[in-house]
């Protein structure tokens, strides 16, 4: 079974409670669950959040939009991963996080067939291969397309090994990390994209991804061909955002890496 597992809190650091802020009496949770929805590939889309009572709202919109919820651990989301891929007899997992309202089901589709035709634990848009070393990388797609699609085996060797806090926090990292123990393969856009920023995370993503929705119809599903053409013809749109690393979240959690692995040491 092929299942979507969409992580979402509302307790975000940087912009708080950002699933749940709405664009046409929508909130970004809707977008996110809506647009997994026409992906052709995905026989389940489950929601896992956490257990905290801040997150009822989340649970009780997911629910209302159709989508199967798990609840588990706030800071653990390997942990929280795995759990969910068990309940609900994964045999391939689809990683998407709740950021990313614009979403293209023809993406996921796309990652999803690579998968089935190859042999590999693990494969993404969102890494690449530099100097024998997995990086994170757009690969050509804007911020906020990112889909990872890998086998519940993989999963669960990366929650058994997992020590770092960045690779409990961000789910699939031991596994770039790991390159000699498990087969990853990597999707790539024919175009460079990645100076368009549709993920949200700080207010002024928040109102770019607004801006887009917005100037589109209400049931329109929205794939990366017609965000391109939009941007083709606002090209001012991009600076609203472009001040921000792409990378910003994963960095700081190799500073906490770092803080761990000292505090471990002293």
């Amino acid at each position: 079974m092929i299942i979507a597992i969409i992580q979402a809190r509302s307790g975000s650091t940087r912009l708080p409670g950002k699933i749940l802020m709405k664009i046409k009496n929508k909130s970004v949770l809707y977008y996110v669950i809506n647009q997994v929805k026409h992906s052709k590939k995905i026989d389940k889309i489950v929601v896992a959040t956490t257990k905290k009572t801040q997150d009822d709202q989340v649970a009780k919109l997911s629910a209302s939009y159709d989508a199967e919820v798990f609840r588990g651990d706030e800071n653990d989301v390997l942990d929280r991963y795995y759990q969910c891929a068990k309940i609900f007899n994964a045999d391939t997992i689809v990683r998407i996080t709740s950021d990313c309202p614009l979403i293209d089901p023809t993406i996921i589709d796309r990652c999803i067939m690579e998968f089935q035709n190859t042999d590999y634990d693990y494969i993404s848009n969102a890494n690449k291969l530099e100097n024998d070393s997995w990086v994170y990388h757009l690969n050509g797609f804007p911020l906020g397309f990112a889909v990872e699609v890998f086998t519940f085996n993989a999963l669960e060797r990366a929650w058994k090994d997992a020590k770092k806090p960045s690779e409990r926090e961000h789910v699939t990292q031991y596994i770039p990390n790991n390159p000699k123990l498990f087969k990853i393969g990597v999707i790539e856009n024919s175009n460079d994209f990645s100076d368009i920023h549709l993920a949200v995370d700080h207010q002024v993503d928040f109102d770019l991804v607004k801006l887009v929705i917005e100037n589109f119809p209400d049931d329109e599903i929205y794939d990366l061909k017609k965000i391109i053409s939009f941007f083709e013809k606002n090209p001012h749109l991009k600076q609203i955002n472009s001040h921000i690393r792409f990378d910003e979240g994963y960095l700081k959690s190799l500073e906490e890496d770092k803080i761990a692995e000292k505090n471990h040491s002293d």
